[in-house]
């Protein structure tokens, strides 16, 4: 006699928690899929940077914080925590939405303006170096001009992609770009930043640029930006002092207008090739000005030789084609318009700084980006670049997408 085995659930079971783990699979992919080889290069990149960039300023800066602070580690501290601040949130950044980030434009384009007319018309700014470009709420100082750089970047991209189909009327897109980037630039220079505001004057060239504007139209702008800011130059002593001071070096007086830039070349011809070593700059003990800040590369030629400071200016060609690549493969102009700007920015700034350093052309305050002691220009570089990411991020769907159908 034969018996029938009672039913079981156990297959059943077993089918619905194998269904659980092949959906928990799916999952757990979804969220770790692979991203684009630019989003991760460009990535790669900036975090190498801002590393390099602590290495760099605590050997350019322990001698000036001990000095200052009685405390060899402070400006380092100081600019750990920044990155530890502006690393993550690149990343969260880098999760937003394009259409997120043309919706708050203009909201950033008041807010970071309104903060700096506090920096040039209340006591709130805070004046270092002949320059009122710093506000100070409680315990916190930080530049509202380098919110300026984002904000300008996003309201940019958002004007000129609403006015694509009028980019060749004057009066209807470049008149009105103008007039609002004009109010940003005059705030800064009402603070004294004439090197800030040169950065900011070169990023919105690169974003009419880059909108497709006319290039008779940028000509003129051209030449109208060239002049304003030969007259503003000329209009302050201690600018004019420099440019005297690059225009005759050898007149120039080695205690005064002419001595933060000997220095620099002292630094980076006793480096030679292969450098003095990292943390054995000379320069560093209080001859040479700004060493961790504006002067920072000539301590990297300094200690890591001509192969450092090769290697810096590497780092920023890759940066630069990577901005490219991201350029030619969005099909946003939102996103064209602002990588452009940002490209702009990132590498004009750089450009500017190294050729200050090497004596290239007169001397003006400009970090070198992501690698420079400062928080705020750091946070903001950071930030900027984070949204680049975005977009690489946005143009690697869309190309998922395109392949899927």
């Amino acid at each position: 006699m034969t018996t029938t085995p009672p039913r079981t659930t156990a297959a059943p079971e077993q089918q619905q928690r194998r269904e659980r783990m092949t959906s928990a699979r799916i999952v757990i992919g979804r969220v770790f899929r692979s991203e684009s080889s630019d989003y991760v290069l460009l990535t790669g990149v900036t975090l190498f940077m801002v590393l390099f960039g602590l290495i760099m300023v605590l050997s350019s800066s322990y001698v000036y914080s001990h000095v200052d602070d009685d405390n060899f580690f402070a400006r380092f501290w100081s600019q750990g925590v920044y990155a530890l601040i502006g690393v993550p949130l690149m990343l969260v950044v880098s999760r937003v939405p394009t259409k997120f980030l043309a919706r708050i434009a203009w909201p950033a384009m008041f807010a970071t303006c309104f903060l700096q007319a506090l920096v040039v018309f209340t006591p709130l700014g805070v004046e270092i170096n002949n320059n009122t470009n710093w506000l100070q709420i409680g315990p916190v100082t930080f530049q509202p001009s380098e919110g300026i750089k984002i904000a300008l970047v996003l309201w940019l991209a958002m004007f000129l992609q609403r006015k694509h189909d009028k980019l060749a009327q004057w009066r209807y897109s470049l008149l009105p770009a103008l007039l609002v980037s004009g109010v940003a630039i005059g705030l800064i220079l009402k603070g004294g930043d004439l090197g800030t505001a040169i950065i900011v004057g070169m990023m919105i060239f690169g974003a009419l640029y880059f909108a497709g504007i006319p290039l008779r139209h940028l000509a003129v702008v051209l030449l109208i930006a060239a002049s304003g800011a030969i007259l503003v130059a000329i209009s302050s002593q201690n600018r004019l002092d420099r440019i005297m001071a690059y225009l005759h070096p050898q007149k120039a007086d080695p205690m005064g207008a002419g001595w933060q830039i000997q220095q620099g070349t002292f630094a980076l011809a006793n480096g030679g090739i292969f450098g003095v070593g990292l943390g054995n700059s000379r320069s560093k003990w209080s001859w040479l000005p700004a060493a961790s800040t504006d002067f920072i590369f000539a301590i990297t030629g300094e200690e890591l030789g001509l192969i450092g400071a090769v290697l810096v200016l590497a780092l920023f060609v890759m940066l630069a084609v990577m901005f490219v690549r991201i350029i030619t493969r969005s099909e946003s102009p939102f996103a064209r318009v602002a990588t452009g700007a940002i490209m702009v920015w990132v590498i004009a700034q750089a450009i500017v700084n190294i050729a200050v350093v090497l004596g290239l052309i007169p001397t003006l305050g400009v970090p070198l980006p992501l690698i420079s002691a400062g928080g705020t220009a750091l946070i903001s570089t950071l930030v900027a670049i984070g949204i680049v990411l975005s977009f690489a991020r946005a143009s690697n769907t869309a190309q998922r997408g395109t392949v899927a159908r």
